[in-house]
């Protein structure tokens, strides 16, 4: 293993361990400093490209358009792949649901919204008394504010997944190849919180081997953004539109049978069909090549 990998995965992995351990000793993922601890974590990848960055001594500029922080070749082309990743995701998050209710896999609750109304009562707020304009707005305001609101540790995962190790690794293995590779990295990297059960709480630690192939298929769409376009921003946007939308969209099943997040909804079985079928589709239509190989 060549040096500059050694210290990405080291500081990538090696952190978002350390950062993680108080839930493991305070609670488990009820710990009060769940949410923030996550977040952070997500920084994590970003501090590992820092590493290997502080080794190369590469120069800024340079070191910026290698690791995808520039607009790329073209900036049309990456402003328009920017705006399809943003409505992108929630299109795919809805298909995934209305997958998994045509297939029996949910039940949605569209007249009661029983299960959003559990979900606020859970978190002590009254439910309003028109919940349906509640459950639209709280869609509306992750479709389009959550990208904007997720951007910063969406981007401390993506300049590290996508930006550094998806480029690094192609200079030694073909693009479908490497697509995979660094989903499954990105996968793997989620263990001292999948390894707890999330995502899929009723797995437990089975969790975390689950989320590998989410992630790997995931992984896919947003290395593939990254590569057409030369830049990071279009693979931030979408991993802080999916943060945003995966959780209202299972919000609309029904509390008497709440969603099995292991088949139901954009992170379960039906959502890897959907995103194994755009990333099929997004590879054979419009190939992507080799990005100019990164230290």
């Amino acid at each position: 293993m060549k040096r500059p990998l050694l210290i990405f995965i080291v500081l990538a992995f090696g952190l978002s361990w350390a950062i993680v351990l108080p839930i493991w000793f305070g609670g488990g993922l009820s710990s009060p400093s769940m949410q923030g601890l996550a977040t952070l974590m997500m920084f994590t990848p970003a501090v590992g490209v820092l590493g290997v960055w502080a080794v190369t001594r590469t120069p800024a500029k340079e070191w910026a358009r290698q690791t995808g922080l520039t607009l790329g070749e073209s900036r049309k082309r990456t402003g328009l792949l920017v705006l399809t990743a943003w409505l992108g995701m929630p299109l795919l998050a809805f298909l995934a649901m209305g997958l998994s209710a045509v297939t029996g896999l949910v039940s949605l609750d569209l007249d009661r919204l029983s299960l959003f109304r559990a979900a606020l009562e859970a978190r002590g707020i009254e439910a309003p008394a028109d919940l349906g304009t509640a459950a639209l707005l709280q869609i509306v305001i992750a479709v389009v504010a959550g990208p904007v609101l997720n951007a910063i540790p969406a981007l401390g995962e993506e300049w590290g997944w996508r930006g550094w190790l998806l480029p690094r690794l192609l200079t030694s293995n073909g693009v479908v190849a490497s697509l995979l590779l660094s989903g499954a990295v990105w996968g793997v990297w989620h263990a001292p919180l999948t390894l707890l059960g999330y995502n899929y709480p009723r797995l437990g630690s089975w969790a975390a081997l689950t989320f590998i192939g989410f992630c790997v298929l995931a992984g896919v769409l947003f290395g593939w953004l990254r590569l057409r376009t030369g830049s990071v921003w279009p693979a931030v946007v979408a991993h802080g539109s999916l943060n945003a939308v995966a959780a209202p969209v299972l919000l609309l099943g029904d509390a008497a049978a709440p969603p099995n997040e292991l088949l139901a909804g954009v992170t379960g079985l039906a959502g890897w069909v959907v995103l194994a079928v755009a990333g099929t589709a997004l590879l054979r239509l419009s190939p992507v090549r080799r990005p100019q190989p990164v230290a």
